[in-house]
């Protein structure tokens, strides 16, 4: 057999490819750096998002094709690099998904939280922003309640930052216990402020959490930015998944694309034996129905509950459990989805 060259290693890589992209590594350019020394190869591969959900597919192959040629050593290395639209919504922000429900009750908050900060602990820059003006509830979610957001030199609202996130939120404007009676003009403002006047800085993905319904905050927020896509909650039952229903007719009347669904509250587990407390399948029937993926489902438990009202997050807080296990998968399949979305939509060569 030849001695290993970096060229034989780079035509080995050929033959792997992405699993989301179905194309190879190399031509998707994200084999950065061959080093052979003998039968050892080291390799570095740059992933489309930190959060790649088929990472360990990926070396597996990687291994298998270096291996065939001869090298008795491999040693894979990843870095990251989020592919980003052709033209930022804003500026520094490569992606913003809005996450809805059509209702309240189902656990959207929760799930936004969790899955931003999921996002940060695999390597990727996150915002969160609170749009629900009405009922924020993100602060509390984070712990931080009690701390006002200040402005820089610039005057724009700086966010604050908690588990790995920047974050904004009403609540960390107005006191406690405020009601926020405005109409449709002044939410307008305020959102257009959140987006647009706060220094974000350079971010991979910025998540929103909305407000139950479809209303004006929706609106103001297909006006004033270019969402990567819209990602649904809802519950098992047929009353929940009516109401999701009405959240992906809004996101397709103001052209947004459905990233997927996720089911939260599924089954509670008690000694490996699951219970469906709100009937099983609805959300995955949902996908299917409105021909989007299925993202995953978030099972109902008490380290869930616990961790909002404490201020860290199941992901933080019990990192180990179930719960949080679900919330992962659920945050990488996002992100391999927004990887495929922005490299179906770049220029053909």
């Amino acid at each position: 057999m030849s001695a290993l060259t970096e060229a034989l290693v780079l035509e080995a890589l050929k033959t792997v490819n992405d699993p989301e992209l179905h194309k190879d590594l190399v031509s998707l350019g994200m084999v950065e750096k061959i080093v052979v020394d003998g039968a050892k190869v080291a390799v570095k591969i740059n992933l489309t998002t930190p959060a790649c959900p088929l990472k360990g597919q990926i070396e597996g192959e990687v291994r298998s094709a270096i291996s065939k040629i001869g090298a008795t050593e491999t040693e894979v290395h990843f870095g990251a690099q989020v592919r980003a639209p052709q033209n930022l919504p804003l500026p520094g922000i490569k992606h913003i998904v809005a996450i809805a429900s059509g209702k309240g009750g189902v656990g959207k908050s929760t799930a936004a939280a969790n899955l931003a900060i999921a996002l940060a602990q695999d390597g990727a820059s996150v915002g969160l922003l609170d749009a629900d003006i009405y009922g924020p509830s993100q602060a509390h979610m984070f712990g931080t309640q009690g701390s006002k957001l200040m402005v820089d030199e610039q005057k724009r609202m700086v966010p604050l930052e908690r588990h790995g996130i920047k974050l904004i939120s009403i609540a960390n404007i107005v006191p406690a216990g405020q009601a926020m009676v405005w109409r449709g003009p002044i939410l307008h403002g305020t959102i257009k402020q959140f987006l647009q006047e706060a220094a974000w800085g350079a971010l991979d993905y910025l998540i929103i959490d909305l407000p139950p319904g479809t209303g004006d905050v929706q609106l103001s927020l297909s006006q004033l930015t270019r969402l990567s896509g819209g990602l649904i909650v809802t519950t098992p039952q047929d009353v929940a998944r009516i109401d999701a229903e009405r959240a992906v007719d809004m996101f397709k009347r103001v052209q947004v694309n459905i990233l997927g669904v996720i089911e939260n509250m599924s089954y509670f587990e008690l000694g490996g034996q699951k219970t469906y407390i709100f009937g099983q399948g609805g959300g995955r029937k949902m996908a299917e129905h409105y021909q989007t993926t299925f993202l995953g489902e978030i099972p109902i438990a008490l380290s869930v509950r616990e961790g909002g009202d404490s201020g860290v997050p199941v992901v933080v807080g019990a990192p180990q459990s179930s719960e949080a296990e679900a919330f992962r998968q659920v945050a990488r399949k996002l992100a391999g989805q927004l990887s495929v979305q922005s490299y179906m939509l770049l220029p053909m060569a």
